[in-house]
């Protein structure tokens, strides 16, 4: 990551924290820096410490666990406007990382060490409620997932996924949507080709097409 050049003006991106004091602004100041990181860039791995409160300026990372034969879930992805509720778990009870991220879009970050993180959490309440404001949105996020992973079916989730997407054309590999699902490969491409089968979607090389986007949504139950 590179360093660059400290200032305030990032709390703009924040408007929770525009009554922040005065004595929490000197002390962002002085000790908050940003940072930037390219596509493929790993914040961090799973049981690594945590060393700072991070606050995402603009890009996109993907947090992930991996399991014992090593098959990768999603657990959820933060973009600009938001922080990380894992680092926010590790930094409130003083654990290590239980999973890992890595850059999907070029990021730029504020990051807050825990010495002042934790300072800010005593002396500030406009921090403190940003804070705790953004980490429970995130954990009922979370709460989400956790239903969607026990409760409904893989048809559900994978057309749940293609709907995520917004476009009608989804550039993504079989590979890349068995990731996110927590799933193998070849089981994604057995429930995309019945879907094409179906007429819901048409498949090609490393893109999906959606044809009946009324199918997909009864799938999911929308």
């Amino acid at each position: 990551m590179l360093n660059l050049i400290n200032g305030l003006d990032w709390l703009e991106q924040f408007p929770e924290l525009r009554n922040l004091e005065q004595s929490a602004k000197e002390m962002l100041s002085k000790y908050s820096r940003i940072v930037e990181a390219p596509i493929g860039t790993i914040g961090y791995r799973e049981g690594a410490p945590c060393g700072a409160y991070v606050m995402r300026l603009a890009g996109k990372s993907r947090v992930y666990k991996i399991s014992s034969n090593g098959r990768e879930i999603l657990l959820y992805r933060v973009g600009a406007g938001e922080t990380c509720v894992i680092t926010t778990t590790c930094l409130l009870g003083n654990s290590d990382y239980p999973a890992s991220t890595i850059v999907e879009e070029p990021i730029r970050d504020v990051l807050i060490p825990a010495t002042a993180f934790h300072q800010l959490m005593l002396d500030s309440s406009v921090f403190r409620k940003f804070v705790m404001t953004n980490y429970g949105a995130l954990i009922s996020d979370l709460i989400v997932l956790l239903d969607e992973v026990a409760f409904h079916n893989l048809d559900a989730r994978l057309a749940k996924v293609l709907l995520d997407a917004k476009n009608t054309q989804i550039v993504r590999t079989h590979q890349q949507i068995a990731d996110e699902l927590g799933t193998a490969r070849e089981v994604v491409s057995r429930q995309l080709k019945r879907l094409e089968q179906k007429g819901s979607v048409s498949l090609g090389r490393g893109q999906i097409e959606i044809i009946n986007r009324s199918a997909l949504e009864k799938i999911v139950g929308i």
